[in-house]
């Protein structure tokens, strides 16, 4: 968590930032002020994203483009919890996914850049 406000804050962009654990709980969360309360549940979405379907949320993004039908039934079905777009990844420890993160409040390229530099310092701590 400090690792990726430090990078957010490096950015000057203030963020959301949901870490979740293998199962999509919740386990840690921090807002920065001035990010609108909205993208907290974005955040979370997109962690929980990446932890449902065992890859980046952007990459889940990709899979679903242009599948309408099936996005809307997977929103639902999820309580609107699914949430595509960039910036939502792994966190991978001795190889070993110990959970996801997900970042909100930037762009997708910015959010992406956030949880990118967080799994770094995880990793190489």
């Amino acid at each position: 968590m400090h690792a990726a406000r430090a990078e957010a804050t490096a950015l000057g962009v203030p963020m959301a930032i949901a870490v979740v654990d293998s199962g999509g709980a919740l386990v840690a969360f921090a807002r920065a002020d001035g990010t609108p309360f909205p993208l907290s549940e974005v955040a979370i979405g997109k962690a929980y994203t990446e932890a449902a379907f065992a890859r980046p949320s952007a990459e889940v993004a990709a899979v679903f483009d242009g599948r309408v039908q099936f996005t809307i039934s997977i929103s639902v079905a999820t309580g609107g919890r699914v949430m595509l777009g960039k910036g939502g990844l792994p966190i991978i420890e001795n190889g070993v996914v110990t959970g996801e993160i997900g970042t909100s409040g930037g762009t997708g390229d910015q959010d992406l850049a956030v949880v990118e530099a967080t799994v770094a310092a995880v990793v190489n701590r």
